[in-house]
């Protein structure tokens, strides 16, 4: 009698919108906002190693580069703006995975962080594709995000965080909201922001 074949191994992610979300082939209709803001409030940056009461979250670090890409480009489109705060939205599903370990992982990391960006894209009626100028205009804001991060929370000095991050102009801390906050707290700044830019858009339609 033939060995009973192994099942496949299960890839979808249940959220707790009800939705099953298929990493390996995301649908744009199992894509809910509310399980964005509530994974991202709860995956740390900096794999958790900052100061304060508090993991610094990506909710929080998504609202900061959308805030320093609107300082950079105050003319923006709010299309551009809603894609600076969604540029790391597939870690609701697969975390923040710090740069030195995404390297070890190489292409199949990227390909299933490609894979849910479309789909989130595709699903708040964005390009599936982002141009390659808007992408390194909101590296750009992100780096600046980095930066502060790095030396006020994850403990970085200053000439280490420029060797990697590049050091900011134009930018001082002053102008930065970058005090940790509960898990519920940022998933309602992210929530309330979302809606702000989903507001201007559907005026500007």
């Amino acid at each position: 009698m033939p060995a009973k074949e192994a099942a496949a191994p299960r890839a979808w992610q249940r959220m707790l919108s009800g939705r099953r979300l298929d990493l390996l082939d995301p649908s744009p209709l199992d894509i809910e906002i509310a399980d964005i803001a509530h994974g991202l409030a709860r995956v740390a940056r900096w794999n958790g190693q900052t100061n304060g009461d508090h993991a610094f979250s990506v909710a929080q670090h998504s609202l900061l580069v959308e805030q320093i890409f609107q300082r950079l480009h105050e003319d923006a489109p709010v299309d551009w703006l809603l894609t600076a705060l969604l540029h790391d939205a597939p870690e609701y599903v697969i975390g923040d995975m710090i740069s030195p370990f995404k390297a070890t992982l190489g292409q199949d990391y990227k390909s299933v962080e490609q894979r849910l960006h479309r789909a989130i894209h595709l699903r708040f009626g964005l390009p599936a594709e982002t141009s390659s100028k808007l992408k390194a205009e909101i590296k750009r804001a992100d780096c600046i995000a980095a930066y502060f991060e790095a030396t006020e929370l994850a403990g970085f000095a200053h000439g280490e965080a420029s060797r990697f991050f590049g050091r900011p102009r134009g930018f001082t801390l002053d102008m930065l909201d970058l005090e940790p906050k509960p898990a519920r707290r940022a998933q309602s700044a992210f929530l309330a922001r979302f809606e702000a830019l989903e507001k201007r858009r559907r005026k500007a339609a």
